[in-house]
Parts: C-alpha cells; sequence; structure tokens
C-alpha cells in the first residue's frame, strides 16, 4: 500500500477531528476518487461515505478495511483511530454555519422547518422523523433546461410514546 502523508494544517471545524480523517482525504484527492466511487467500491451510499469521511459516521472494522483498500491506507492506521474505541463527535462547526451550501440549509429549515413539521404531524401524528434511522441522497436534475439539487431524506417516523 501506499503511503500518504498526514496533513497538519487542519482548520476548524476539523482541527478536533482524528487526523486520519485528513490522511484519508489527501488520499481520496490524490486518486481523484469521488465519494460515489469510493462508496460503490465499499457498498456503501456515496452521503454515507461523505460522513464518514468528514467524522460524522462510524465505520465498523470491516469498513476501514474497505476503506482501507481502496484508499491504500493501513488498515492498522485507520483502527488506531478510528476503531472501535472511538465515535462520532456528530453536528461539527458553529451553531449557525458559515459556509454557504450548509448556511443554505440551515436556511432553509428555518424557512421551511415549521411548515415541514406541521405536514408531518398532519400526516403522521405527533412524532418526529428520525436521522437514525434515515437516509439521505443528493441528485442533480435538470428542470427547464437548468441544474438543479435535489435532497431526499427518507427517515423513518417515530410517534411519540405515550404512558
Amino acid at each position: 500500500m501506499a503511503t500518504v502523508q498526514k496533513t497538519n494544517t487542519r482548520a476548524e471545524p476539523y482541527a478536533s477531528l482524528p487526523p486520519i480523517l485528513s490522511t484519508l482525504a489527501a488520499a481520496k484527492a490524490a486518486k481523484g476518487l469521488t465519494y460515489d466511487a469510493i462508496g460503490k467500491a465499499m457498498e456503501r451510499d456515496e452521503v454515507w461515505v461523505a460522513a464518514a469521511l468528514l467524522g460524522q459516521a462510524k465505520m465498523t472494522p470491516e469498513d476501514l478495511d474497505n476503506i482501507s483498500q481502496v484508499l491504500e491506507v493501513p488498515t492498522e492506521a485507520l483502527l488506531a483511530e478510528l476503531g472501535p474505541h472511538w465515535y462520532p463527535q456528530r453536528g461539527i462547526g458553529p451553531a449557525v454555519p458559515t459556509d454557504p451550501v450548509i448556511y443554505r440549509l440551515y436556511e432553509g429549515v428555518l424557512v421551511y422547518g415549521q411548515a415541514i413539521k406541521a405536514i408531518i404531524h398532519e400526516k403522521f401524528g405527533d412524532g418526529i422523523m428520525s436521522m437514525i434511522d434515515c437516509t439521505v441522497n443528493v441528485d442533480k436534475v435538470t428542470v427547464d433546461n437548468a441544474e438543479r439539487v435535489r435532497l431526499t431524506f427518507d427517515g423513518k417516523f417515530l410517534p411519540y410514546k405515550r404512558w
């Protein structure tokens, strides 16, 4: 396997993440791979792979072995930093995001969140949509000759318990 240099110049909000994630990012870039290509090689979805490589999803030992093979980063190094002892601190970044893409998603929740909540309650009852039992897809579509982003959140409905 090729040796990939670790990057020590990690900016917030990534500075507190395990350094091996920078190594994985460098290997991904060096190989010119997309999250989709890595996901197909690992039999995982591209959004899950992106979350895992950004320290937001927990990889199993099998996932670590698979990503080791795809990105040619030693499994031992991955296990040392991302093995059974490590768990993600989900939700990196400031409470109000400053990155334009993330801020627009935040803005979408601010503007449409109450409406979405009302419709969920109207259609399903009193409960929430799980982000634990959830898949997220990002698709590129063309409508009226304009490229558009289509986001799909497919989350399990969890009714509030009554006792």
